[in-house]
């Protein structure tokens, strides 16, 4: 009997995880435990993910605010930093921003409006055209931002983040001035040492002011690089991914993924016989609809994977052959012809218009994304995703 369902995922329940746990035997044995209390076999080409902020735990990945400010005042010196371009979050920014204010004298704060890079406003953006602003050529001081738009809190927390951020700051003995601007080349007006805080535009941002004439540009992924006073680090990503464990401590990215997802895929093949996918996953790439916000903070989707999660899909538009190629058929006849072209379709559909909105995306980010939405950011409980039947199409 051919099989009635594709693919399934499930969240898979953990112990809760503390620095130093041999994080690949627990997620070995709480997959090998979901198995036998949900009669589940497993198959070749399993996917097994695991979220990074227990693989970062387990490695104990952590940094303080001191640490950061160390770090910063050792690359900045007595400079006046421009710090640009940071996300408007209280989980993922916040304790960096005490750390870098903490190592500096003086900063000139550059927030992008009417939101930042992932969709968190400031303001709506009716609201600029109300006021007659264009945000890609005007810069706004905060007083000239008050005048235009008074108090700003944030449609879901509540926070009017210039007012938070200023706090913040200045409660670290920090003189600030704050600019609203979205060219990064403003900032030099101002000073020519700049930690840029972009995410997904780092290359571009520190590409323009280099070439600008700035005297020294680091991003995030330039801070806690190496460990300083005995911290967590990150020698690729340095603060980027980074979130809050306690309002004085972030938990970093983790490092040595690939080592990781190594070992507990080997562990996976002795206990199964099966060759079972491994990756880690961080934030999903997807848009809140009311918000706006894309909940993609983190530098990457999948840190670390196993090889077999390599490349993107191949995949024909099933609606796409129904409509065109067999208009004409019906039933069963229509269902074979359908599996024979998926049996017989070509290595590579990139232009063909049978694979037109079939989602060329890394398999790791939509992998990635199915996997944030499953175990969520709450009380699941489930930091250990399990997907059966991802790379099944409709000839399997």
């Amino acid at each position: 009997m051919e099989r009635a369902v594709g693919t399934v995922v499930r969240g898979v329940r953990a112990p809760i995880i503390r620095e130093g746990d041999d994080l690949a035997a627990i997620v070995t044995q709480s997959v090998l435990d979901c198995a036998a209390a949900e009669g589940v076999a497993f198959r070749d080409r399993d996917i097994v993910s695991v979220t990074e902020a227990i693989v970062a735990r387990a490695q104990g990945n952590y940094a303080t605010p001191d640490d950061i400010a160390a770090d910063v005042k050792a690359k900045f010196g007595e400079h006046t930093v421009g710090v640009i371009f940071p996300i408007l979050s209280r989980n993922r920014f916040a304790v960096c921003l005490r750390g870098i204010a903490r190592g500096v004298k003086k900063m000139v704060l550059m927030l992008s409006y009417p939101s930042d890079e992932v969709g968190n406003h400031l303001i709506e953006p009716d609201l600029l055209d109300e006021a007659g602003i264009n945000p890609w050529s005007d810069v706004l001081t905060e007083a000239r931002y008050r005048e235009l738009f008074g108090e700003t809190p944030h449609y879901f927390t509540g926070v009017d983040y210039v007012s938070y951020y200023r706090d913040l700051i200045e409660k670290e003995g920090c003189e600030l001035e704050i600019i609203f601007a979205n060219d990064a080349r403003e900032i030099l007006k101002h000073t020519g040492y700049v930690l840029t805080c972009d995410i997904h535009t780092r290359a571009r941002t520190k590409r323009r002011l280099t070439q600008a004439g700035a005297k020294l540009v680091l991003g995030l992924d330039g801070i806690l690089t190496a460990p300083v006073n005995g911290s967590g680090y990150n020698e690729t990503y340095g603060l980027l991914g980074s979130n809050k464990a306690t309002e004085e401590k972030i938990k970093l990215f983790p490092r040595n993924g690939q080592v990781f997802v190594d070992t507990v895929a080997a562990k996976l093949r002795e206990a199964t016989g099966k060759n079972i996918e491994v990756m880690i996953y961080g934030d999903g790439a997807f848009k809140d609809s009311v918000g706006k916000v894309w909940e993609l903070a983190d530098p990457v989707i999948s840190p670390a994977y196993t090889p077999g999660l390599e490349g993107t899909p191949n995949e024909l538009k099933l609606k796409y052959l129904a409509d065109n190629d067999f208009a004409s058929l019906q039933g069963e006849e229509l269902r074979e012809a359908i599996v024979e072209s998926i049996r017989r379709k070509d290595g590579d559909l990139k232009g063909s218009m049978a694979s037109q909105g079939t989602t060329p995306r890394k398999l790791t980010d939509l992998i990635g994304s199915l996997c944030d939405l499953t175990s969520g950011s709450g009380d699941k409980g489930t930091p250990i995703v399990w997907i059966q039947g991802y790379f099944d199409n409709y000839a399997k």
